[in-house]
């Protein structure tokens, strides 16, 4: 019997500043904010974000969350990855915010260009060429 996945259907991110992390991803990104949720009994928001149109980010917020390592690389998720159509003008749209963006580099699997960048946190993000 095999599990038949679809796809993804969410990727779950804590951020340190629920308003910060919420303007990045709505303002900067783009994402579309489809619910949000203050859950008192753990002094916790929840933002259910678009991403397209199967696939959601969860933004939690959680009061004194630990701080995950990512460098050295750390085990466990290591990044996520967008995929965008034209990458030099999705990194301008970025840089153009403020936000610092490592050099395009080439997939020397695929023959597909990327580049890295990071959210408030330093959760390490990708842009891939489709």
């Amino acid at each position: 019997m095999t599990l038949n996945i679809q796809g993804i259907h969410h990727v779950a991110i804590i951020c340190s500043d629920y308003e910060r992390s919420k303007a990045f991803y709505t303002d900067i990104l783009g994402l579309t904010i489809l619910c949000e949720t203050y859950r008192s009994e753990r002094n916790s928001y929840k933002l259910d974000l678009k991403v397209d149109s199967s696939t959601q980010i969860e933004l939690f917020s959680f009061p004194s969350a630990p701080i995950r390592p990512s460098y050295p690389e750390a085990q466990g998720l290591r990044h996520l990855a967008f995929s965008v159509a034209n990458l030099e003008e999705s990194v301008n749209s970025l840089i153009s915010r403020g936000i610092e963006v490592e050099a395009i580099r080439m997939d020397e699997l695929t023959g597909k260009r990327f580049t890295f960048f990071a959210d408030p946190d330093g959760l390490p993000l990708e842009l891939y060429e489709a």
